[in-house]
């Protein structure tokens, strides 16, 4: 299975492209995935110019095409203003509409103050429930204080967790299984009935 990270971060390093990296490495251990990770920061010219022009470059087009064609996406973007970055929404902006539709999608964000953690549920989860996107349940937010303290880690397993499940179960790639209809007669033969004595 394919999972695909986009990173919305700006500096290097980065706090946010160092939690989708531990989210990413959560979910392989749990189910082994082919990781790639779209970095933002070298896509913003482009994505730019998509607006513009209404034609992605050689390297937007590959981190679209890859967004499609990924198992599960992992979504992390630094807090601007209080809400995901610019960067982060114009990129989803020029995404194909259907992309995401039933896709497994792990929410996280990173920001200076504990304050912001409720961009999970008032910012990224409405976007990706607009995208037909499936959003695990536990989103992840860091704090500046939440690197090296208790809490961060777990929270990262429990959604990384989710996430290998519903890649798993709901992956765009695998068929819905027909359910097994056994005939009426067999049943009653089963249960050692002849079909007149019903």
């Amino acid at each position: 299975m394919k999972l695909v990270v986009v990173s919305a971060g700006l500096s290097v390093p980065s706090s946010t492209r160092l939690l989708a990296d531990r989210l990413a490495a959560a979910v392989d251990r749990r189910t082994p995935v082919d990781i790639q990770v779209v970095e933002l920061r070298d896509l913003a010219v482009e994505i730019a110019h998509n607006f513009t022009n209404g034609f992605p470059g050689r390297s937007l087009a590959a981190a679209l095409d890859a967004v499609a064609e990924a198992d599960g996406l992992i979504a992390v973007t630094p807090v601007f203003s209080a809400s995901y970055s610019g960067l982060f929404k114009s990129f989803f902006d020029v995404l194909d509409k259907d992309a995401l539709a039933g896709k497994p999608v792990l929410i996280a964000a990173t920001g200076g103050s504990a304050r912001h953690s409720l961009v999970l549920e008032h910012a990224l989860r409405p976007l990706f429930a607009y995208l037909r996107a499936v959003v695990v349940p536990t989103g992840v937010y860091a704090a500046s204080e939440d690197w090296g303290a208790e809490g961060l880690p777990d929270r990262i397993d429990r959604a990384a967790g989710e996430m290998g499940a519903l890649m798993a179960g709901l992956s765009a790639g695998t068929p819905a299984k027909k359910p097994t209809v056994v005939p009426f007669t067999d049943q009653l033969a089963a249960l050692n009935i002849s079909p007149s004595g019903v």
